[in-house]
């Protein structure tokens, strides 16, 4: 059976977080050369290079990051079991790792979140945004507690995981108050023309919203296609088109981004999944997530 070396690993993780084989012997009080010896060691143990030369630095590779990754959660584990055996409270909070995938409104995401970072059960939260596909593979590698996303998780995917629904929403066009109120005529024939910000082409809300129009020929006029939500808000913030949003967010728009509802997009509504490779949620962070979500935020 294969054993890590804890010895090698402590080095690296200084390394890692110091950024230099300098700085980690400063803090560890060891000469140059053993660090680069532990260091040698456990990349010839893992059979992987761990760091890259970055102008007088040092930079992690993929596997290093994931090695970081490991050894924060080992190294703080220790620190608490530490505590524990000396019958002292750690008062750390208990630390969640959530992917939230980058088709997720970023005023939802927030929404989400939040709950956690409240009250005397808040959790230490540490958020990655992502493309859905490595995201759950992050998942299945045990790199994240849970996956967001704004659907089910493709079919025929190899990852086996496991959907908890958070709640679903209207889709609604949204727009800066004078742009709405300079609408004329009845919903949908009064934005036939109109400037749009919209998602890129292979978003699935585009696709939908793309056909609706079609269906309807508002032949809109394409501003601008931005892949980031945020920016897509600021844009229609500033009076350059109207947006689509999840209509549970509309409050939010009204009160951060001065926007206001146009109507509802007829048809089209968008369901917000939490993804897990464990059937069973056991994480009481992620309890009270799916709690926040289905009984306020969606309620």
């Amino acid at each position: 059976m294969e054993w890590l070396n804890f010895h090698h690993l402590r080095y690296f993780h200084v390394v890692a977080r110091e950024g230099s084989i300098a700085r980690a012997g400063e803090v560890l009080h060891t000469s140059q050369p053993a660090i680069s010896t532990q260091l040698r060691q456990l990349e010839q143990a893992l059979g992987e290079k761990l760091f890259q030369r970055q102008g007088r630095g040092l930079s992690l590779t993929e596997a290093g990051r994931l090695v970081q990754g490991y050894a924060e959660q080992i190294f703080g584990l220790g620190r608490e079991l530490l505590d524990a055996v000396r019958d002292r409270p750690t008062g750390a909070p208990l630390r969640v790792q959530i992917g939230v995938c980058d088709a997720v409104p970023k005023d939802l995401s927030f929404r989400l979140l939040e709950p956690l970072l409240r009250g005397p059960e808040r959790s230490r939260v540490v958020v990655h945004e992502d493309r859905a596909e490595r995201l759950l593979a992050a998942l299945a590698t045990f790199e994240l507690d849970l996956v967001i996303a704004d659907g089910p998780i493709a079919t025929g995917s190899r990852v086996k995981a496991f959907h908890h629904p958070l709640g679903e929403s209207a889709i609604g066009v949204f727009g800066r108050a004078d742009r709405v109120k300079a609408l004329r005529g009845t919903f949908p024939a009064s934005l036939r023309g109109a400037p749009f910000l919209l998602p890129l082409p292979d978003s699935e809300l585009r696709r939908a919203f793309d056909i609706w129009a079609r269906d309807h020929d508002l032949a809109p006029d394409l501003v601008a296609e931005v892949e980031d939500d945020a920016l897509l808000r600021s844009l229609a913030s500033a009076g350059h088109g109207f947006v689509l949003a999840p209509t549970v967010l509309g409050r939010d728009l009204a009160a951060t981004a001065k926007l206001a509802k146009v109507a509802e997009v007829p048809g089209v509504r968008v369901r917000y999944m939490a993804v897990t490779v464990a059937r069973r949620v056991d994480n009481p962070a992620v309890v009270r997530l799916l709690a926040g979500a289905r009984d306020k935020l969606f309620a």
